[in-house]
């Protein structure tokens, strides 16, 4: 049974579990972009920072937002640059790259003008709702934004988008329940019903040998300020 889900412990369950479902994600987009030495990266709602750890491990100066305390204390347990909010623009120097997963609309355009003229903004989110089965473990999930049109009303300029496979492999049942818990996808004011639900809602989706497989297309937008 998942213990009391505490924000320190779905944080802990997120970085030890869930986030590295995401990694073909970013690796798709930083050998895109071919992101390496001398790029300076910002992560929105960078979560743990792994999207950061792999842009580091590529040479670049990557740098974080992440505005849940128990998230972002474990970025920094990393040792990563991890920010309660965007910095102030004059405090820094533009970057290169903005990554953003799910963007807020309202905050797309202020951190989009951290970013250098001719630098990229990239826009993640969920591909198209058939084709994504985490969200709908338990019935409905997050409609996918229309990216295109956000960076359309953040005035940024398209250049290309992508598709990308990720899928959500665990180990076994309890290990899926405590990675999708940490997402923030469902409702968790009652953890032992949620737990309860969603393992029953992932029978269909557990293998022979008690693995389960939850296959999801991810969709990103490549954009460029200026």
């Amino acid at each position: 049974m998942t213990p009391t889900l505490t924000p320190t412990l779905a944080a802990r369950d997120w970085a030890e579990i869930q986030e590295r479902m995401l990694v073909p994600l970013y690796e798709a987009v930083y050998e895109r972009l071919e992101v390496g030495p001398g790029d300076r990266l910002l992560g929105l709602d960078c979560g743990a920072g792994l999207p950061l750890l792999l842009a580091a491990g590529r040479g670049a100066t990557a740098t974080g937002v992440e505005p849940d305390p128990a998230r972002r204390a474990l970025a920094r347990e990393r040792l990563l640059e991890v920010l309660p909010q965007l910095p102030a623009p004059a405090a820094a120097r533009p970057y290169d790259v903005l990554l953003a997963f799910a963007p807020d609309p309202a905050a797309l355009p202020a951190a989009a003008a951290l970013v250098r003229r001719g630098g990229a903004v990239v826009l993640a989110d969920w591909g198209p709702p058939e084709r994504c089965t985490a969200p709908a473990v338990l019935g409905g999930g997050p409609v996918p934004r229309d990216l295109d049109a956000l960076a359309e009303a953040a005035g940024l300029r398209p250049d290309g988008s992508g598709r990308v496979f990720c899928p959500f492999g665990y180990a076994d049942m309890e290990s899926a329940a405590r990675g999708l818990l940490s997402t923030g996808l469902y409702d968790v004011s009652d953890p032992a019903q949620a737990e309860k639900e969603l393992t029953e809602a992932l029978h269909p989706y557990e293998r022979a040998d008690g693995t389960v497989w939850l296959p999801n297309i991810f969709r990103y937008v490549v954009t460029r300020v200026g």
